[in-house]
């Protein structure tokens, strides 16, 4: 039977309760962790079982795309970047086609309409952020930009890199390692160095039920000539629960989704970012986080065909999750990983788990563990 490890701190037990409640029901170890940070320290520390490490490494997904617009969102910060200018006055190639009156807040907010591109990508280029965006320039948007929105899973960190690049002559993956991975000892890499290897675990593949594959097998993103199957480039016939476990994946670091962490990185990117970390300030000043944590696209996903919350670069996390408060931000990753910071509630969250969770996307059980942590630090106060 799995069982839960791990330590927190008196008032949260009862976050661990409900942490070892699901892991004690799961058929197979899910390889989950768990860590939340409140009041400046790290208030909850726990593994599914001893097959996997506090320290372990594995697959955040698409959790990567919050360390890659805490890049963005510092740039706006001072001053290099401007949310409301038009991508093509950076990266003029990206005019093409009728994008040249998109402005980097409307790419920041999915509604770009550049999910992808005829055909799909190869192997090769859906791991290359600079291969994706040279494609991506003369790519026709699949709706009129800024009349709907929808999930650019693979795509929308090469938008927005590029985007870095071209302002700046520097990538988004040296800025992040300059200014915020390092500095902050973040256990949360874009590009995982060969040293790291040994620390990371392979993400292992959902096990779905009967019912549960027919589901997955009715998804909008199923058929590859939708604009779901071209945001999943399905049309390639890419195996998601894989992607991180290819090594050029890991080692180029794609900033959509090739982002390798464990759950106290997941954690720690947001407590930096809002709170401070590791005796160093806080990353963003309160008028840049209230611009990128609040809703900007709401409605129904154009990739997914279900309701969805975007904030500037992160979801708008208080309306997904009723127990967050409103300013709350974040992103999930398609494995189950989901990492927050609550500005108003006061803590900073990050869950990994090794196993893939059905249905994808952030795994039910969030729903519980950010509930009692919600709990347990409204009942300290």
């Amino acid at each position: 039977m799995t069982t839960a490890h791990g330590t927190v701190v008196e008032g949260f037990e009862s976050v661990r309760e409900e942490f070892a409640s699901f892991v004690a029901a799961e058929a197979h170890d899910p390889g989950a962790q768990l860590v939340v940070y409140a009041d400046g320290k790290r208030v909850v520390d726990l593994v599914s079982s001893p097959d996997i490490a506090a320290d372990s490494l594995l697959g955040v997904f698409s959790s990567t795309k919050g360390a890659a617009h805490l890049v963005v969102a510092l740039l706006v910060q001072d001053g290099i970047l401007d949310l409301d200018r038009e991508v093509a006055y950076y990266w003029p190639e990206f005019a093409a086609e009728g994008k040249g009156a998109i402005t980097l807040r409307e790419l920041l907010a999915h509604q770009a309409g550049v999910v992808g591109v005829d055909g799909g990508f190869s192997p090769a280029e859906i791991a290359d952020d600079r291969a994706l965006a040279a494609r991506l320039a003369g790519q026709r948007p699949y709706w009129r930009p800024g009349a709907g929105f929808g999930y650019h899973a693979f795509v929308i960190g090469a938008l927005t890199g590029e985007v870095v690049f071209r302002a700046t002559g520097r990538t988004l993956h040296e800025w992040y390692e300059e200014r915020i991975r390092a500095p902050y000892g973040l256990d949360f890499f874009l590009g995982l160095p060969e040293s790291e290897e040994p620390r990371f675990l392979t993400t292992l593949p959902m096990l779905p039920t009967p019912s549960q594959q027919a589901e997955i097998d009715a998804a909008p993103w199923a058929n590859p000539n939708s604009i779901g199957g071209i945001s999943f480039n399905a049309p390639r016939g890419l195996d998601l629960a894989e992607f991180p476990n290819d090594r050029a994946v890991r080692a180029a670091g794609q900033s959509s989704a090739g982002g390798i962490a464990s759950a106290r990185g997941l954690a720690g990117l947001y407590q930096a970012a809002v709170f401070g970390l590791a005796d160093r300030p806080p990353l963003l000043k309160p008028d840049v986080l209230a611009e990128f944590a609040r809703p900007h696209s709401i409605g129904t996903d154009l990739s997914s065909g279900q309701p969805q919350y975007f904030a500037l670069g992160f979801h708008a996390m208080s309306l997904k999750f009723p127990s967050l408060a409103a300013g709350a931000f974040g992103h999930s990753g398609a494995a189950g990983s989901q990492a927050l910071a609550d500005p108003v509630t006061g803590f900073a969250y990050g869950y990994a788990r090794r196993r893939y969770a059905y249905p994808g996307g952030s795994a039910p059980e969030n729903t519980r563990f950010l509930a009692a942590t919600a709990r347990a630090i409204t009942a300290r106060r």
